[in-house]
């Protein structure tokens, strides 16, 4: 394309925007009203989902050993555990370790029951691994190897646990495609009925250059301008709101409802915002070409 062409382009699509103002001003709310419901969606959702990643990084399968078991056996065992794709780390938890802890939470306040114990571990083969995974849901196929290993007594797992949290990170993202699926839908509507407006003004001035050679492409490049022009700044605006308003909520959330800033922990807007920038841009820009271009190759026939 020729620069001469390129900014008579731009400067087209830009005119068409300002010829059909109302129109486009309804397409830009309705784009705003997309994103900005998008993008509160998606705050929402990336802060359970990271409550989620919390909770499963918290629960661990247990394996422990067969009785008389030898250090070097645990450590051949614990290299096992080390090469499985779906640990994230693991801990060696030993017998000693393992009574010191039940003492200070059974025995507290109590220690002269505890000090009856002394040298007698009653724990003595309650030597463990403790291991956390990347994805809680691939515990069950873990759990079969461990079983599976010799010297292995006994693997303990939080299945309930692991269920549900797999449950509620699948329940999210269903629910997050549907609605994603429903604003671009609404969005791509309104921008194909300003591209169809702008066509139906220019259609008689769009006949006349294609009757001394305009090529397709120069007719419709400036209604693909327009609809690019449109998405990018019905996603701009609620990028601008929704940052101006994310810390102001957490904050609010933490101060007044004190339980919940205790129970999950909010991403910065930095983290939200670092992937939530690009890809509502990227929607607008997206939206806004798909629906000229779709309303073009369906109406414009001069």
């Amino acid at each position: 394309m020729r620069i001469g062409t390129f900014f008579y382009t731009i400067r087209q699509g830009l005119v068409n925007i300002w010829k059909n103002k109302m129109f486009s001003l309804a397409s830009i709310a309705t784009m705003t009203a997309c994103i900005f419901l998008f993008g509160l969606f998606y705050m929402i959702v990336t802060n359970f989902q990271a409550m989620v990643h919390d909770a499963e990084a918290g629960v661990a399968v247990t394996v422990l050993f067969d009785p008389g078991i030898s250090e070097q056996r645990i450590e051949e065992i614990g290299e096992l555990i080390a090469d499985r794709v779906e640990v994230s780390r693991y801990e060696y938890i030993s017998a000693e370790e393992a009574w010191d802890s039940f003492k200070d939470i059974y025995f507290e306040g109590n220690e002269a029951a505890a000090a009856s114990f002394a040298g007698d571990n009653p724990l003595a083969n309650s030597a463990s691994y403790a291991i956390y995974m990347n994805d809680i849901s691939m515990q069950s196929v873990l759990v079969s190897y461990l079983e599976s290993i010799d010297g292995v007594r006994e693997v303990k797992q939080s299945e309930i646990v692991a269920n549900t949290l797999t449950d509620f990170n699948s329940l999210i993202g269903y629910i997050s495609a549907g609605i994603i699926l429903i604003l671009l839908g609404v969005a791509v509507f309104l921008i194909s009925n300003t591209i169809t407006v702008g066509i139906s003004v220019r259609r008689e001035e769009i006949g006349i250059m294609k009757l001394i050679g305009a090529t397709d492409y120069f007719v419709r490049a400036p209604f693909v301008v327009e609809g690019i022009v449109i998405g990018l700044i019905g996603a701009a605006i609620p990028l601008g709101i929704l940052y101006g308003l994310y810390g102001r909520i957490i904050l609010y959330i933490e101060e007044r409802f004190s339980f919940i800033g205790s129970m999950m922990r909010f991403l910065s807007a930095e983290e939200i915002f670092h992937t939530l920038t690009p890809v509502a841009l990227a929607l607008g820009v997206g939206i806004g070409f798909l629906g000229s271009r779709i309303t073009i190759r369906k109406h414009l026939k001069v």
